[in-house]
């Protein structure tokens, strides 16, 4: 059943015909939202009123603004991640870090910041999947994601990461040091000539979509109205057990999700 126009509200119509031109690509990322002013004009609308209607693609994360700046339509990196076996192998190969090679693939440049690296009590989400007791002490690397931007532009936050070990493993080892690891932990865990030296060989992530608490709204700069993804990725040898677990918080503006599953 259509919506009678007329009993539209004025400021629900502003934001509507601004965002079916953000989605048919006539206002594309980056490009400058009609002024205040000419909104005003174009809808014979109070400025309240365009002020409202502004605000409702804020909210949708469709347009970003800023003190004294013009709002323009928000830009978007997006890395797709494509979770195949044979995707994770040729990463590897790369010698680069999983998350950084398949970046590069779609032409990005990402990075990770150690925000630090710590021995911790598991959390009982951790704990049940290392099926060990809560509390049971672990080597976290917490990290922070960013794409780099082009000269002269910011980087762009992409998730948080937690990587948890079993300390009985990891202590002692380089994934216990404050430093990135030259192509992953992933690489490091596997490498035959290392302290661990087991092979990965399943992965099963948990995904659970929620809106994000202010820490993760500050730290990855989150839009208002935008959602994230906490992401558990588990990593299993070919006996099934756990060698690493991600607990990581994703932004849902800034990543897709592509599962092959072969039966």
């Amino acid at each position: 059943m259509s919506t009678n126009p007329s009993k539209v509200p004025p400021f629900k119509r502003i934001a509507d015909e601004l965002r079916a031109e953000i989605i048919r690509g006539d206002l594309a990322p980056g490009d400058r939202i009609p002024s205040q002013e000419q909104l005003e004009q174009r809808f014979g609308a109070s400025r309240a009123t365009v002020r409202k209607g502004v605000a409702v693609l804020r909210s949708e994360g469709l347009i970003t603004s800023s003190q004294g700046r013009h709002s323009t339509v928000r830009e978007r990196p997006n890395v797709s991640l494509r979770q195949t076996g044979s995707i994770y192998r040729a990463r590897r190969a790369t010698g680069e870090s999983n998350y950084n090679a398949e970046a590069r693939a779609q032409g990005q440049n990402a990075q990770q910041e150690i925000r630090e690296v710590v021995e911790a009590p598991a959390p009982d989400a951790i704990a049940e999947r290392f099926r060990v007791a809560p509390g049971t002490p672990m080597v976290v690397r917490r990290l922070r994601f960013v794409m780099k931007g082009a000269e002269g532009e910011a980087d762009t936050p992409m998730q948080l990461c937690d990587a948890y070990y079993d300390a009985a493993v990891a202590a002692g080892t380089r994934l216990a040091e404050a430093r990135l690891i030259k192509g992953g932990t992933n690489a490091f865990i596997e490498n035959p000539e290392g302290p661990i030296g087991r092979r990965i060989t399943q992965f099963i992530e948990d995904l659970d979509v929620r809106m994000p608490y202010p820490h993760e709204v500050e730290q990855l700069d989150i839009p208002i109205g935008v959602p994230v993804a906490r992401v558990i990725r588990t990593a299993y040898d070919s006996a099934g057990d756990v060698l690493e677990v991600l607990d990581s918080i994703v932004p849902c503006d800034r990543h897709a999700f592509r599962y092959v599953i072969d039966v």
